[in-house]
Parts: structure tokens; C-alpha cells; sequence
């Protein structure tokens, strides 16, 4: 968290508006959690509007009360929650109504096709649909090429992330990356 702080001082609003963080079901289900999260954005400045923590959409089936209790105190601190790999859990759409989510991120088996030519994924195309209908943001997972990311954004899928953007490097590097996009990034990724 410190490196965005660090990032928003050199760059101010061309730097990652947000910063996402993934979460296991350990620390879910861990009441103190809630707490762990307010000390961390704490210490490294930063407000709870910057941060999305990315729960496994498997982790939340079976849940109990006190898991959802845990995600409305993380609601209530202002952090966004995202469903990391939507659609490919067992569990019900009921969950939607009973978790504070704001974004679904459609895993990247649904989204690989897209773009080719062939029959686009029926599920990205509802999973589309269904964060239209809730009122969520929708991230696509997995875009390698420009033709998946124009063909999501035909669809209305205006946020994405995979191998197109850049691959998994460590603080430094996305600093140099942020410093100097590659020209071959859409527009709104360069802006991401």
C-alpha cells in the first residue's frame, strides 16, 4: 500500500486509482479482520475509497453469519469488494442480494474466446448483463489480445486486466511502466 501512496505523490490522478488485494477465507472469517484492513490503510495514507479487496466467488459458499458480518464492517469502512473469478463457483446468485459487492472480475474461461470469431461465451455475455442490472462494475480477467479488449468494450465492458496490459512484476516495474505505457495499450487501459 505504501508503493501507491508513493505512486499518487509522483503522478497524482495518472497514477491507479485503486488498489486491489486479494483476500482468503481465512481472513474473512477472521473477526479482527475488519480492524487488520482500517490499521493498514492507516499506516500507508491511504483512504478506504483506494483499496478493493477481490474475495474468490468459492469462498463465499457457505458462509455464515459471521463471514457476512465481516463483509458489511469492510463495506462500512469504505474498501469496494469484488467477486475474483465470477461464475465459475457452485454457489447461488441469492449470495449477490446478500453481500455488499461492488464489482464482479468474469474469470478469464469465459472471457478467452472473446474476440475470435467464434461463439462468444454465453456466461460473459450475462455476467455482463447481470452487473448492468445490479448496478456493479464488471471486470473482465484474462485479455491477451486487442481484439478480446475492443470486443469487451463493444459489449460494455469498460475494465479489464491480463497478459494485454502487462504480466505480474513487482512495485518497481509498474512504476516504469506507469512512467512510460507501451503504445500498443487501448486508451483506457493506459488510463488504468
Amino acid at each position: 500500500m505504501h508503493a501507491v501512496r508513493g505512486w499518487r505523490r509522483e503522478w497524482g490522478e495518472q497514477a491507479p486509482a485503486r488498489l486491489a488485494v486479494n483476500v482468503s477465507g481465512r481472513q474473512i472469517a477472521d473477526p479482527a479482520f475488519p480492524d487488520d484492513v482500517a490499521a493498514a490503510l492507516a499506516d500507508a495514507g491511504l483512504t478506504a475509497d483506494r483499496l478493493v479487496l477481490e474475495i474468490a466467488e468459492s469462498v463465499l459458499v457457505g458462509n455464515d453469519d459471521d463471514e457476512v458480518r465481516t463483509l458489511w464492517q469492510l463495506k462500512e469502512l469504505g474498501v469496494s469488494l469484488a467477486i475474483d473469478d465470477f461464475g465459475t463457483g457452485y454457489s447461488s446468485l441469492a449470495y449477490l442480494q446478500r453481500f455488499p459487492v461492488d464489482i464482479l472480475k468474469i474469470d478469464r474461461s469465459f472471457t478467452a474466446r472473446i474476440g475470435e470469431g467464434r461463439q462468444e461465451s454465453p456466461i460473459s455475455l450475462a455476467v455482463l448483463a447481470l452487473g448492468r442490472t445490479l448496478a456493479v462494475e464488471t471486470i473482465a480477467e484474462g485479455i491477451e489480445t486487442a481484439d478480446q479488449w475492443q470486443r469487451l468494450q463493444d459489449l460494455g465492458c469498460e475494465l479489464g486486466q491480463g497478459f494485454l496490459v502487462a504480466r505480474p512484476m513487482p512495485p518497481d516495474r509498474f512504476a516504469a511502466l506507469l512512467a512510460d505505457p507501451p503504445a500498443h495499450l487501448p486508451a483506457p487501459a493506459r488510463r488504468s
